[in-house]
């Protein structure tokens, strides 16, 4: 194991002990508020589909983007839209919240404008942290287009290519809003268990496009693939899965708890 990852293993064991440090009695002056700014889709919302099901409030749902926060000591404000892209994130409306949902933080129209207009009070705090996941909702939408593997391989590049644009669109605006502002985006990993090579080739792709978008305004990338998705056969790849993800306990892509753990301290050492 490279010291990277033996760095990062070591931070996410001890993001759990730092959290409840950090969720001790006050200080007598507490200092002024400093903020995480969570922006994106289900990741950073702690979405899990049998919460979904089960009809639960936003607050029982929760993540990386919480362990961020209290590990870091900020407070946070979460935008997060399940279901969103890279599209509707410019555009909006949230559709969970149109169709009836709660938020963590509720607002009208687009996540992206919302963003700005809380950013717009804070332009001059450089302790600001922002959070942006986006990418699920958009690999789905172009994997559901296709009927088959060469379809995919054939449409990617372009597919990627816009992506990384709107991504790019999205994060100059943020960056405009918020100059002093440190942003981490988070990349992207696959659940895929056949052609690997294949899967992790795109992802790869993908992550480098993105990291590009984020590099053109400061921001930095944490990388989850190298973790979730680590060389080894398609048995070796699912105990990983099932452990980071709720893949095999529930049939969910999603993050399980220590998954979270895992996106939480990518986010620390890139923050």
């Amino acid at each position: 194991m490279n010291r990277h990852l033996t760095r990062l293993l070591a931070t996410a064991l001890t993001v759990a002990s730092v959290t409840a440090a950090a969720s001790g009695p006050a200080a007598a002056h507490p200092p002024s508020p400093r903020y995480h700014l969570a922006l994106g889709d289900s990741l950073p919302y702690g979405f899990t589909t049998a919460g979904a099901r089960a009809g639960l409030p936003p607050s029982a749902f929760t993540g990386f983007t919480d362990l961020v926060s209290r590990a870091a000591r900020l407070r946070t404000v979460n935008y997060s839209c399940p279901g969103e892209t890279t599209g509707t994130f410019i555009t909006g409306p949230c559709g969970w919240r149109a169709a009836g949902f709660g938020l963590h933080d509720d607002y009208p129209g687009s996540q992206l404008a919302a963003a700005e207009a809380f950013l717009a009070g804070h332009r001059r705090d450089p302790h600001t942290l922002i959070t942006l996941t986006l990418w699920g909702n958009d690999i789905r939408l172009f994997l559901e287009s296709c009927p088959d593997v060469a379809c995919v391989l054939d449409r990617a590049p372009a597919e990627i290519a816009a992506l990384a644009d709107r991504l790019r669109q999205s994060l100059t605006r943020l960056r405009a809003a918020a100059p002093r502002a440190r942003i981490v985006l988070v990349g992207a990993f696959t659940v895929q268990l056949t052609d690997l090579a294949a899967a992790d080739g795109l992802i790869g792709a993908l992550n480098a496009a993105m990291a590009a978008a984020g590099a053109s305004v400061g921001a930095r990338f944490a990388d989850p693939a190298p973790i979730f998705n680590p060389p080894g056969d398609a048995t070796a790849r699912r105990k990983v899965l099932c452990r980071l993800t709720l893949l095999c306990a529930e049939n969910d892509s999603h993050p399980s708890t220590a998954g979270h753990r895992v996106l939480a301290a990518l986010v620390l050492t890139r923050a």
